[in-house]
């Protein structure tokens, strides 16, 4: 059996948590000479994020010594990781002089940005990508103590070649032939350790694929070398039909289609990238979502067919960080019009829409964007209005949370928004703002954020969505 085994940040979050993540591909491995395994690991648990927010920082400050010491306090973090997870000593020291090695080249670059007092996209990915080829090493390393033979690599190494697209890059025609050339001869005889996230150009420029990009990473891999399975390990049970941090009675999903995934993580589920579907679903290879701490579990099979179901909605998912844009037209122009001059600026910008309204008649439309990218939609819709020709006002509200009803039982079900709004309805809450897709998989709509919660709650049990088939 071929399989494509993706650990995230939390999964690899220390020293003790990486033997045991090496244990468990050894059993894996153990259970029949020929199972093939290809490794994705995250960097350590929250070390992305504070290398960006330190690039970010230093770009402000100038302060060379403070990023030096930041660079001490990440070379600590990392020697002590790797020494719990590493037994054998020559590893241990070989993985710890190649850990200060990049450790050198990170300083460089941050001194660079520190100096110039500017912060590219192309340096943010750069200094972003560490912390999965800090982690890649590490895992190996500790395969190695265990006594499976691993090599380790980034992206580039692995041959995912991308463009240039600095914080979503996308992959280039030749990447498919190119990986499977460089990982396929390695299973013979050895466990490929993929540092996830990452990619590179042809030029050999380090580029990533955005946040919960490793994902992406196993479901690349696993399509370009024909994989009988992606197993995706979270801390979770798997997919479940809400937020069990928000929903009490949340339970796991034991199978769901490859279009209603897409749809939870287009809408906020974090359990999978938005993007890790796309590359399986032509080669139809299943993914498997499964628990680190409970690894005989099945987990979430993500398959092609849509399973029949009585329940016409599976899933409840939220964005709580979003804003609503409300733009009303001059009538001066048509609506087409007006939309196409405000998505032109918006993408020029790298402004992400996530829910989109429109009102004919009133000339009026409504976008829902990431609260943080809020400042930069407004002053691009600001720059396109010459004259006050094409937008007569606009206004923007950060109080709300999109959220989305997710099954691929709604498809063609009379009834099923009715019973959605009539739950909110009971609640005593009003919504904003309704978008609903040509799939009919998904039905989008925002409320106050006060009432985020109350309303997720209400429609998890209108649908008994906590309860079996």
């Amino acid at each position: 059996m071929r399989v494509v085994m993706k650990f995230g940040g939390r999964a690899v979050a220390n020293g003790e948590k990486i033997k045991t993540v090496a244990h468990l591909i050894k059993r894996f491995k153990d259970e029949g000479n020929k199972n093939e395994i290809v490794v994705v690991t995250s960097a350590i648990s929250t070390v992305t994020d504070t290398l960006l927010e330190t690039a970010n920082r230093v770009a402000k400050e100038g302060n060379t010594e403070k990023t030096k010491e930041f660079v001490d306090e990440v070379r600590k973090k990392h020697e002590l990781t790797a020494s719990e997870a590493i037994t054998d000593i020559n590893e241990l020291e070989r993985v710890k002089e190649e850990i200060n090695e990049r450790l050198a080249e990170m300083e460089k670059a941050l001194i660079g940005i520190c100096l110039l007092g500017e912060l590219t996209p192309r340096s943010l990915d750069y200094i972003g990508s560490f912390g999965e080829r800090f982690a890649a090493p590490i895992l190996a390393g500790s395969l190695q103590s265990t006594g499976m033979e691993a090599v380790h690599l980034t992206g580039g190494e692995a041959g995912i070649i991308t463009n240039e697209e600095y914080g979503n890059a996308q992959l280039t025609g030749s990447a498919e032939r190119e990986i499977r050339e460089r990982i396929t001869p390695l299973l013979e005889n050895k466990i490929p350790v993929v540092a996830g996230f990452i990619g590179e150009t042809k030029k050999g420029t380090i580029t990533t694929f955005g946040r919960g990009g490793s994902d992406y990473t196993a479901t690349i891999i696993g399509t370009a070398i024909d994989a009988d399975e992606i197993w995706l390990w979270k801390e979770t049970e798997g997919i479940m039909s809400a937020d069990p941090k928000i929903i009490k009675n949340a339970r796991k999903i034991p199978y769901i289609s490859y279009i209603e995934a897409m749809e939870l993580s287009y809408f906020g589920a974090s359990v999978l990238h938005p993007r890790a579907i796309e590359p399986v679903m032509k080669k139809e290879i299943p993914i498997r979502v499964k628990n680190v701490y409970n690894p005989e579990d099945e987990g979430t099979l993500i398959g092609k067919e849509a399973e029949k179901t009585k329940k016409a909605a599976k899933a409840i998912t939220l964005i709580e960080n979003t804003s609503i844009i409300n733009i009303a037209g001059t009538g001066v122009r048509s609506i087409s019009d007006v939309a196409a001059r405000v998505f032109s600026v918006l993408a020029a910008n790298n402004v992400d829409i996530i829910m989109i309204s429109q009102g004919s008649s009133e000339m009026t439309l409504s976008l829902v964007i990431d609260s943080a990218q809020l400042e930069r939609a407004i002053g691009a819709i600001q720059s396109i209005n010459t004259g006050g020709t094409v937008i007569r006002n606009f206004t923007s509200n950060s109080d709300v949370c999109a959220m989305g009803v997710v099954g691929a039982g709604m498809a063609g079900a009379p009834g099923v928004a009715g019973k959605v709004f009539s739950a909110l309805g009971k609640e005593g809450i009003s919504v904003i703002m309704i978008s609903q897709g040509s799939s009919e998989f998904n039905i989008s709509f925002v409320v106050k954020k006060e009432d985020a919660y109350r309303a997720a709650q209400a429609i998890h049990d209108v649908f008994e969505m906590g309860t079996g088939s």
